[in-house]
């Protein structure tokens, strides 16, 4: 009976450890990057990620540190068609919501206007237009619950996106870059989106691609309570059957060091992998590679594909070795992808 107890125990262990070995090898061996090209920028990352989540590595981080921090607009949400998503979100609120326009305050008809300028005719868009925007935002979505703001923005994601034949402005991801994310999901890696657009407006954007709402930092606008009026939060008890409301007061735009305060403040934790795309992700880099307790990586993603994207590919080179310069890895959208937003997608002629 002892004899035939230990067979079976003997057999057990060895079934397991055979399938613990063949789970292991095949998810080491798992294609994770379908959509890339073999590039510098894939084995700088691979390199990296394997070094610093192999144990017997002396620069191996903990699971509780692999944060990743990674901008939203440029880095894996398309922004050049031939904008910024919530700049013609507001174009669209201020100019042509049949709900709202009529309605709108003259500075976010003026702000309105001015990306509808900038878009159609190329007329730059007025000095510090990053706050303009975000001050007129806020004006234009006052009084929405969070709820409401939430199925707005989803339904302007909805619209086809202008310059592009089979994609919606709200499944505008960079395939590939999504891969990089399922990568390091599986290694174990916490990824936060770090952006200048509306909190609000990230968050509505990546629930498809599950990215939890507590991972995404963003501009922020203030809250109040649907009963609170103009008293102060510290004096007024929220009752059961309220809504969250979105105000006219511009908290933060998330910009440069303030996306440096803001991962300070909500993650705790200096981050060991950045992604971004333009100079408003500098400090959040330099951040990232201030990390003295661990080994750090910086991936610049520049948009230099004119023939599947609407791209500036000189002004894109001459920032690509700007961002090596700095000593930031650079993903080349032309070179090291091998499709943008993914089959069926096609680059056409802007129409308004």
């Amino acid at each position: 009976m002892k004899k035939n107890l230990l067979l079976v125990t003997l057999t057990v262990v060895t079934l397991l450890t055979s399938c613990s070995k063949n789970y292991s090898e095949s998810i080491s061996s798992k294609n994770y990057f379908p959509s890339w090209n073999n590039c510098e920028a894939l084995t700088a990352l691979q390199t990296y990620v394997e070094d610093v989540t192999n144990p017997q590595s002396s620069n191996f981080i903990p699971v509780e540190d692999r944060i990743v921090t990674s901008d939203m607009d440029g880095t894996f949400v398309g922004e050049l068609y031939p904008s910024y998503f919530e700049y013609l979100m507001l174009e669209y609120r201020g100019l042509d919501d049949p709900s709202y326009k009529d309605k709108a305050p003259e500075d976010v008809r003026q702000a309105a206007q001015a990306i509808r300028d900038f878009v159609r005719t190329g007329k730059k868009l007025p000095a510090h237009f990053d706050m303009i925007h975000a001050r007129a935002a806020a004006k234009a979505y006052a009084g929405m619950t969070i709820a409401e703001f939430d199925a707005y923005v989803k339904a302007y994601g909805e619209k086809l996106a202008n310059g592009f034949k089979g994609m919606t402005y709200g499944k505008s991801f960079y395939q590939p870059m999504l891969e990089v994310f399922d990568y390091l999901k599986s290694k174990g890696f916490t990824i936060y989106v770090v952006s200048g657009s509306d909190r609000f407006i990230c968050r509505s954007l990546v629930e498809s691609i599950g990215i939890a709402p507590n991972r995404v930092i963003g501009m922020d606008v203030k809250l109040v309570s649907s009963k609170q009026g103009e008293e102060p939060g510290v004096d007024y008890t929220m009752e059961k059957n309220e809504n969250l409301i979105r105000t006219d007061s511009l908290l933060i735009k998330n910009l440069k060091t303030n996306k440096v305060l803001q991962i300070s403040q909500e993650i705790g934790k200096v981050p060991v992998l950045t992604f971004g795309n333009s100079g408003g992700d500098v400090a959040m880099h330099n951040y990232c590679l201030s990390n003295k307790k661990y080994r750090t990586a910086v991936f610049q993603l520049i948009a230099d594909d004119d023939a599947r994207d609407h791209a500036n590919r000189e002004k894109a080179i001459a920032l690509g070795q700007k961002w090596r310069d700095a000593g930031y890895h650079v993903i080349s959208m032309r070179d090291d992808f091998k499709t943008i937003y993914g089959q069926g997608v096609q680059k056409v002629d802007f129409v308004y």
